[in-house]
Protein backbone atom coordinates (compact mmCIF):
# COMPACT_ATOMS: atom_id res chain seq x y z
CA UNK A 1 0.00 0.00 0.00
CA UNK A 2 1.10 3.42 -1.05
CA UNK A 3 1.84 5.97 1.84
CA UNK A 4 2.13 10.03 1.17
CA UNK A 5 5.58 11.05 2.92
CA UNK A 6 7.44 14.83 2.32
CA UNK A 7 9.91 14.15 -0.28
CA UNK A 8 13.22 14.41 0.64
CA UNK A 9 14.44 14.43 -2.78
CA UNK A 10 11.97 16.76 -4.67
CA UNK A 11 12.22 19.40 -1.75
CA UNK A 12 11.76 23.31 -1.91
CA UNK A 13 10.15 24.46 1.21
CA UNK A 14 8.63 21.44 3.16
CA UNK A 15 8.82 18.68 0.61
CA UNK A 16 4.86 18.47 0.79
CA UNK A 17 4.38 19.00 -2.71
CA UNK A 18 7.64 16.94 -3.61
CA UNK A 19 5.73 14.21 -1.44
CA UNK A 20 2.44 14.70 -3.72
CA UNK A 21 4.46 13.96 -7.12
CA UNK A 22 6.48 10.85 -5.43
CA UNK A 23 2.80 9.67 -4.48
CA UNK A 24 1.04 10.59 -7.85
CA UNK A 25 3.78 9.40 -9.90
CA UNK A 26 3.83 13.28 -11.33
CA UNK A 27 6.61 15.58 -12.03
CA UNK A 28 6.66 18.23 -8.83
CA UNK A 29 7.40 21.16 -11.04
CA UNK A 30 4.06 20.72 -12.60
CA UNK A 31 2.13 20.26 -9.32
CA UNK A 32 4.18 23.41 -8.18
CA UNK A 33 2.99 25.63 -10.84
CA UNK A 34 -0.18 24.20 -10.37
CA UNK A 35 -0.27 25.19 -6.65
CA UNK A 36 0.94 28.38 -7.69
CA UNK A 37 -2.40 29.33 -9.58
CA UNK A 38 -4.60 27.53 -7.29
CA UNK A 39 -2.93 30.47 -4.92
CA UNK A 40 -3.28 33.43 -6.98
CA UNK A 41 -6.65 32.52 -8.13
CA UNK A 42 -8.02 31.90 -4.66
CA UNK A 43 -6.72 34.25 -3.00
CA UNK A 44 -3.20 34.57 -1.27
CA UNK A 45 -3.97 33.47 2.62
CA UNK A 46 -6.55 30.34 1.71
CA UNK A 47 -3.36 28.75 -0.06
CA UNK A 48 -0.55 29.70 2.51
CA UNK A 49 -2.95 28.25 5.29
CA UNK A 50 -3.85 25.14 3.22
CA UNK A 51 -0.01 24.10 2.98
CA UNK A 52 0.92 24.64 6.10
CA UNK A 53 -1.93 22.32 7.41
CA UNK A 54 -0.31 19.67 4.59
CA UNK A 55 2.95 20.21 5.84
CA UNK A 56 1.42 19.83 9.73
CA UNK A 57 -0.12 16.42 9.13
CA UNK A 58 2.12 14.45 6.03
CA UNK A 59 4.59 12.89 7.37
CA UNK A 60 8.88 12.58 7.50
CA UNK A 61 9.65 9.14 5.65
CA UNK A 62 10.65 6.86 8.28
CA UNK A 63 14.40 6.31 7.97
CA UNK A 64 15.97 3.11 7.50
CA UNK A 65 17.32 1.48 10.94
CA UNK A 66 20.55 1.08 10.88
CA UNK A 67 22.75 -2.17 12.36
Amino acid sequence: MKKLYKSEKSKICGGVIGGLGEYFEVDPVLLRVIWLLVVIFTGIVPGIVAYLFALAIIPRRPSAVKK
